[in-house]
């Protein structure tokens, strides 16, 4: 956490269109095109789905009101794949790699990235305090706290996007790369995807959507 708030932090001091990530972010292209991947390769490559034209054409519908919001937010540098994996330790300090796909983004990106990361089960006790934390790092160098509660919403948004991402990353190493090693990591990442998709009203109709192919959102 406390990475992360130095990474926005120091992010910002640092902007310039000289380097590379301040050229490039997570815009409505390229959330969507995430999210298409996920239909691609889970839904209809790993799980062998056959998705009606009327079921894309809705789909395609919640997929952009999610890309759209999430573009819409104020942008921070993000890590990008901030997650247990790429975080070492080595002679006591702690060293981030992975990161050539460092690009703008939403504040939640790298936060989701670790509290809902696919190889690691944090509580939700664990996940509100860490959020906490994050909250109370970043609302100490701003002039303005933010609301907790919208924060949350939009965390959980940035979640929900991720995740079904990543199962579109295991989809494809699965079916395209014959790499089986993510298969194990699928049902842990269903269920953070579950877990959103019930708390929001708004996600009823993905929910639908997605049930009509994957039984562990029914």
């Amino acid at each position: 956490m406390t990475f992360i708030d130095t990474l926005q932090r120091r992010g910002w001091e640092l902007a310039s269109p000289e380097y590379t990530p301040y050229r490039i972010a997570f815009d409505v292209e390229k959330l969507t095109w995430e999210l298409q991947f996920f239909t691609k390769h889970f839904l209809e490559a790993y799980r062998g789905s056959r998705i009606s034209a009327a079921s894309r054409e809705s789909l395609a519908a919640e997929y952009a009101a999610i890309a759209e919001e999430l573009a819409a937010e104020p942008r921070v540098l993000c890590h990008r794949d901030y997650h247990s994996r790429n975080l070492m330790l080595h002679d006591g300090s702690l060293y981030i790699i992975d990161f050539q796909d460092a690009r703008l983004g939403p504040d939640t990106y790298d936060l989701v990235s670790l509290l809902r990361d696919s190889y690691v089960d944090f509580t939700e006790s664990q996940v509100d305090a860490f959020i906490a934390f994050f909250l109370a790092l970043r609302d100490g160098r701003l002039s303005a706290p933010g609301d907790p509660d919208e924060f949350r919403r939009r965390f959980d948004l940035m979640a929900l996007q991720r995740n079904l991402k990543a199962l579109g990353t295991f989809g494809f190493q699965t079916t395209s790369r014959q790499n089986t090693v993510y298969i194990q990591y699928i049902p842990r990442t269903l269920n953070f995807a579950r877990g959103n998709l019930a708390q929001y009203p708004r996600f009823a109709r993905l929910r639908e959507l997605l049930a009509e192919h994957l039984e562990e959102l029914r």
